[in-house]
């Protein structure tokens, strides 16, 4: 019997984005799972880190850092290292498989996934324009509204001016006239809860606005109903599958980057719902997703109103986390699919479409 052919996976991670670090832990869990005594016996690794300065380091130096080898801040100001030509880093010939599990800016909205198209290798990952739809809240609204999935009542902001104040009286005009409180005010682009704000009268509006102003121009402001937070996960390619729905109960008032990351939230899977709820989120899930072209993988995350059992899509995470504490490896979990598993699954599916 002839020995195995294995496929070489290159998992990019970090990265210039304002979730670094929630990348840098979702490759270690990424990293353990092709690790596996099964994975190991069909896939090779080559791991390539990128600093908060965008620097990109060669496989020999990034696994220090998912082995727990190496202090980050002094892996980064280490004089000795020069970091080589970006394409000589890369080793295009080396891999069969691109994992870029990079979290927020330059990895869920389309730019590294341009790039590594360059390299006419598959990747993990939905492509340039699903991407870049799903990473900015604005456009895909407008989407999901044209092909009337409910979503909460929204107010979009293009490109807004703090230092206008005549612009700021027409947006509370609009708020005061659209909306009802509480409301959410959110970066149009961002990840992982960062630069959202929850406010409960229009006093509170300008703050609000200039948090998320300093993360993005493009601003959106939802509002804020009594929900139970649910997510539901697709894989696929040409034909998506959906995961079980999973509930998120927040420790925190509202499911911030805190409550994501640092606070021990209560997660159940399956969520207690009804099984005509569960049909209708995960048939939402998979045309959410190609309607905004989204495929390989990604998280879907709905409102359920408390009271009126209303389902609402909130958004789609196109590279969703895997750090032990995520919905999405959790997610598939009911179905026979533990994180080894689906690692090598999403692998698989991009290897043989």
């Amino acid at each position: 019997m002839g020995s195995i052919s294995k496929k070489c996976v290159g998992l990019i991670f970090g990265g210039k984005s304002n979730e670094h670090f929630v990348s840098i832990t979702s490759a270690q869990a990424i990293f353990r799972a092709l690790n596996s005594k099964q994975n190991k016996k069909f896939f090779n690794l080559k791991t390539f880190y990128i600093s908060r300065e965008g620097k990109w380091f060669s496989h020999e130096r990034s696994i220090l850092i998912l082995k727990n080898k190496l202090n980050i801040k002094e892996f980064e100001l280490e004089e000795t290292y020069k970091p080589k030509n970006l394409i000589e880093i890369l080793n295009v010939k080396e891999i069969d498989v691109w994992f870029p599990i990079l979290h927020g800016f330059n990895g869920e909205d389309g730019t590294i996934q341009g790039l590594l198209k360059f390299t006419q290798k598959p990747f993990i990952s939905s492509g340039i324009l699903g991407s870049a739809i799903c990473m900015d809240k604005i456009t895909s609204k407008l989407l999901f509204a044209n092909l009337k999935i409910p979503q909460v009542n929204y107010l979009p902001l293009q490109n807004y001016d703090p230092n206008n104040t005549n612009e700021l009286q027409n947006i509370i005009k609009k708020v005061n006239a659209k909306l009802n409180f509480p409301l959410f005010i959110k970066p149009s682009n961002s990840g992982s809860s960062l630069g959202i704000s929850k406010i409960n009268n229009i006093k509170e509006l300008p703050i609000a606005l200039k948090k998320a102003w300093e993360i993005d121009k493009r601003i959106i402001i939802e509002e804020g109903l009594n929900v139970r937070e649910l997510e539901c996960g697709i894989i696929g390619k040409n034909n998506l599958h959906p995961s079980e729905v999973g509930e998120v109960e927040c420790k925190s008032e509202w499911y911030d980057y805190e409550s994501k990351y640092e606070l021990e939230n209560k997660l159940t899977i399956p969520a207690l719902i009804d099984k005509n709820i569960r049909d209708q989120i995960q048939t939402f899930a998979i045309e959410g997703c190609k309607a905004l072209n989204v495929e390989v993988f990604a998280r879907v995350d709905f409102f359920l109103e408390k009271g009126t059992n209303k389902i609402y899509l909130n958004e789609i995470n196109t590279i969703p986390g895997f750090t032990d504490k995520s919905m999405f490896p959790l997610l598939w979990k009911p179905l026979g699919l533990d994180i080894d598993q689906l690692v090598a699954k999403l692998i698989n599916i991009v290897i043989e479409s």
